[in-house]
């Protein structure tokens, strides 16, 4: 008998879980990396996959139609940090970085990418400076990420104030640029307009002419998945959405099927699923 999973709190889910549970052949499992996968960690460069996130997948990848990990960050990154790179098992694994403009295939190991904006590269340029008029310098640190970039205040003495006196003047400065920004945990990302990881899940999905989605994730962010989730369903796609780390974005939580306390409930999460799923 296969282990037990927690039940879902919404019907949807219920139905979600119920359609995977049936076809798993025709589902594609979508993951988030940072908090989801990851620990969130006060230095991005420093976060690493769950010891359990790549044999849960790699058990996992063969009995459904895909996995995706879908993340902000630059694929390259995340194949690293995760440890993905010539695991067996993680055929049908693909990681869609940059909110989907950036793909890389498990099978090939090659990367698809567009163009860069070059607004990113402006704002690189000017962000330095930009901070250091604002006087909001002390713990804040930049993050490059190819085709966008990152304002953290994790490290601030307030971090929250540092976060909230930045929000509005760094949208500001994306917008002089053609970017948009992105919140997260402690984070502003500013990044081109038009690529978010609702579009890219859903664009996904329908490449793979899915019957069913599941998709995990905890942050701001990941709402715009969580919305192409909820269309899919009014599409006659179940799906099922998971919160990883609820109490930190309540805005995510509320609207999640099954709620999990962080990375490594997700991971088990995923080996449970594994073992309920028939082997190829």
């Amino acid at each position: 008998m296969g282990s037990q999973l927690p039940e879902p709190i919404t019907p949807a889910g219920r139905d979600g879980l119920a359609a995977i549970l049936e076809r798993p052949r025709d589902t594609v499992v979508a993951l988030d990396f940072d908090g989801t996968l990851a620990e969130i960690v006060p230095d991005p460069e420093q976060a690493r996959a769950h010891p359990g996130a790549v044999p849960a997948i790699a058990a996992l990848a063969p009995r459904v139609a895909s996995v995706a990990v879908l993340t902000g960050r630059p694929v390259g990154v995340a194949v690293r940090y995760g440890g993905f790179a010539g695991v067996p098992g993680l055929e049908h694994l693909v990681v869609l970085g940059h909110y989907g403009a950036e793909r890389w295939d498990a099978v090939s190991g090659t990367v698809d990418a567009p163009a860069p904006h070059p607004g990113v590269a402006a704002v690189r340029a000017e962000l330095p400076g930009f901070l250091d008029s604002l006087g909001a310098w002390e713990g804040i640190w930049i993050e490059e990420k190819g085709r966008a970039v990152a304002v953290h205040t994790r490290r601030a003495a307030d971090p929250q104030a540092a976060f909230d006196a930045l929000r509005e003047p760094v949208a500001e400065l994306a917008a002089r640029h053609g970017l948009i920004v992105e919140p997260g945990r402690l984070v502003l990302e500013l990044r081109p307009p038009g690529v978010d990881k609702g579009v890219a899940l859903f664009e996904y999905v329908r490449e793979h002419q899915a019957g069913a989605v599941l998709y995990a994730g905890d942050d701001l962010g990941d709402l715009a998945a969580y919305a192409a989730v909820e269309k899919l369903r009014s599409d006659g796609v179940p799906g099922l959405l998971l919160c990883s780390g609820s109490a930190e974005i309540p805005e995510l939580a509320e609207r999640a099927d099954v709620l999990l306390p962080g990375p490594a409930e997700v991971v088990a999460y995923l080996a449970a699923l594994a073992e309920r799923l028939p082997r190829p």
